[in-house]
């Protein structure tokens, strides 16, 4: 689309990979502080986990994948869990496609606040869906982290986190590890699932290439000689930067100018 061509040439960095506009997407993580955000990023990216704990301003990552000869690339915000400035906050989900909601299972007012989030995530796509006449669905992913804790430290069950997307076939839960690994891939598979991009783009149904081979990584018939039987490979962008605010403002001013233009609009505002 027109709106998705303008945010992929806004996009900045310095890959030269060349990946379709309607195959480029945002996914935003977001969630209160110390719940494991960027660690459950950093399984994705890395297969790692970081024992040291460093609070985030907000983090961007690129990974861009080969899938049957496809070219596909996800951006990941990783935003602050202390959101010192809401409109920047308001304009992560204003450009995001898919969202990972995180609470820690031993933190009540973590829970608390991704019920917060879900609730305005939802408020604002819908406020730019009844502008822009969009009828995409909302992909969401709402996970409950340190589940290798021991039960006596719980402070959220099951049933409660089942019940925020019980009605919504587009947002599943999960309670997940990023310290042991459980259950973060088979969250990434449903929310891609649901998004309706490649299963492949799970961290574990792809082979993970270096930059090295990222002069060939975008032909259509790249295939490493060594994963002959594989059809489905993913590279981190070293060099990617966020796009910036002004960019964003501009992709979703372009969005709600268009289907406006010649009727008298509402003011659907950032701050």
């Amino acid at each position: 689309s027109q709106d998705r061509a303008m945010m992929k040439t806004m996009s900045g960095g310095n890959c030269n990979l060349n990946v379709p506009a309607k195959n480029s997407y945002r996914m935003v993580v977001l969630g209160a502080s110390r719940v494991g955000k960027s660690s459950i990023v950093s399984r994705f990216l890395n297969g790692r986990f970081e024992d040291q704990y460093t609070p985030t301003i907000e983090d961007f990552h690129r990974k861009v994948y080969n899938i049957r000869g496809d070219m596909y690339q996800l951006d990941i915000l990783d935003t602050s869990g202390n959101h010192p400035f809401p409109a920047m906050r308001r304009l992560s989900i204003l450009t995001g496609d898919v969202f990972i909601l995180v609470f820690s299972l031993d933190n009540r007012e973590s829970f608390d606040e991704v019920k917060r989030l879900q609730k305005q995530i939802l408020e604002v796509k819908s406020c730019l869906k009844n502008k822009t006449k969009e009828t995409a669905d909302l992909p969401m992913v709402i996970c409950g982290n340190k589940n290798d804790h021991s039960e006596v430290y719980r402070k959220v069950r099951t049933d409660e986190g089942e019940n925020l997307v019980s009605s919504d076939e587009n947002c599943a839960y999960f309670e997940v590890s990023a310290k042991k690994n459980t259950n973060v891939d088979e969250m990434f598979y449903v929310l891609f699932s649901m998004a309706k991009l490649p299963h492949e783009m799970s961290p574990s149904l792809h082979r993970k290439i270096s930059i090295q081979y990222g002069d060939t990584f975008q032909q259509k018939s790249f295939r490493m000689r060594r994963f002959k039987d594989m059809d489905a490979y993913g590279m981190i962008s070293p060099f990617a930067r966020r796009p910036s605010v002004n960019s964003d403002l501009k992709y979703i001013k372009s969005k709600v100018l268009r289907e406006g233009q010649s009727r008298e609009r509402e003011k659907c505002t950032i701050q």
